[in-house]
């Protein structure tokens, strides 16, 4: 198979997102995979699944053999923080070292901006190895993701009728869908010479934690409450570093220009209601489930 785009982390949220967009523009993808059992549903849509490992510098090269596009994703969550650096470092290497025409890097919100937030950190420490290395680089930094709500450490609260997060009820949080990351990412391929050198702060909407909630509680039918909770209960919900990055949210938060990129990039951009509607956790919210 002659694959044109490398796509990282396809098992995951993000690189889901871009190797759909990418498939429906019509491209051909080469998905690079830990866990090649997990990818049969992308093997079955006609993406090449590579097997190799970020921690591995050389089955990434070896997985950019023929490739002249690549999108790059790392978490810290599964291995840490050092381990995401290191990732980061080899993919971009190999991608210098292969001769890689266009990296889309998919970064963090604000990366840029010396938040102290240790998984916001790594991305900037990756962000600055690419362009060390001079690369032909599309960055993009998405906000706080829509689908977190679906997410394993906040559904569960959902489901019980309450949400209890650090911060205050008129505070807002700017948010974007992980399916808007996938379509700007594809975007940015099809169109190098407009995206190549861009640094994009991606946002869908700006909503205070009991706005979301209120659009999901007409939604779903449920009825669901907002309690602030003070940043000695957030260490013991949340754990140390995502109480840092709330009380971020709280004291600096993102700065997002949605109307900017409406404007420059012509590329919709979903509202919390427009990603409501196609989320599938909103019909488990009348499920309640034990809160671990």
């Amino acid at each position: 198979m002659d694959a044109k785009i490398l796509v990282t982390g396809v098992t995951g949220q993000q690189g889901g997102a871009v190797i759909r967009h990418l498939i429906k523009a019509g491209q051909k993808v080469r998905a690079f995979t830990r866990h090649p059992e997990k990818a049969e549903k992308l093997k079955k849509m006609g993406v090449e699944i590579v097997a190799g490992d970020l921690t591995d510098r050389e089955s990434v090269a070896k997985a950019l053999e023929g490739i002249k596009n690549m999108f790059l994703v790392t978490t810290p969550y599964e291995s840490g923080m050092d381990a995401e650096v290191s990732q980061g470092i080899n993919a971009v290497e190999a991608a210098k070292e292969t001769g890689i025409e266009h990296l889309v890097y998919s970064s963090v919100g604000s990366a840029h901006r010396n938040t102290g937030i240790p998984h916001f950190e790594t991305k900037w420490r990756v962000e600055q190895h690419i362009r060390k290395l001079n690369l032909k680089a599309t960055i993009l930094r998405p906000v706080f993701f829509m689908d977190n709500f679906g997410a394993p450490w906040m559904l569960p609260s959902l489901q019980q009728g309450a949400l209890s997060v650090p911060m205050g009820s008129n505070r807002k949080l700017a948010m974007v869908a992980v399916d808007n990351i996938g379509a700007y990412a594809a975007a940015a391929f099809l169109n190098p010479g407009k995206f190549i050198g861009q640094e994009i702060e991606l946002a869908g909407e700006e909503l205070t934690f009991p706005e979301a909630l209120d659009q999901i509680s007409r939604i779903s039918g449920k009825k669901i409450e907002y309690h602030e909770l003070q940043l000695p209960q957030a260490e013991k919900v949340f754990g140390h570093e995502f109480t840092i990055m709330f009380a971020w949210f709280e004291k600096v938060g993102y700065n997002p220009n949605i109307e900017a990129l409406k404007k420059d990039f012509r590329i919709p951009l979903k509202t919390f209601a427009e990603y409501l509607k196609d989320a599938p956790w909103v019909n488990k919210l009348q499920e309640v489930r034990a809160i671990k």
